[in-house]
């Protein structure tokens, strides 16, 4: 995964790259064109839902308090 960091317009945004086969990036230019949309920002849409989803998740909750209490032991908090 590439990970650069940019700047435009006052905003820091950090650049990934995505590996999608090619009948995923094939549909995925067919909702941004559908939607009149940058695939980038049906991306950035799609991801936002995906966490928000993940945060209203009990079992997700369950596993990140897990995880900052093993961060909080190993650096002894």
């Amino acid at each position: 995964m590439c990970d650069d960091t940019f700047v435009t317009m006052g905003n820091t945004h950090r650049a990934l790259t995505v590996r999608l086969s090619p009948e995923q990036a094939e549909e995925l230019e067919l909702v941004a064109a559908v939607a009149r949309q940058p695939v980038s920002e049906i991306i950035r849409s799609a991801i936002a839902e995906h966490i928000e989803t993940r945060k209203q998740d009990k079992a997700f909750r369950k596993g990140l308090r897990a995880r900052i209490e093993r961060a909080q032991r190993m650096i002894g908090s």
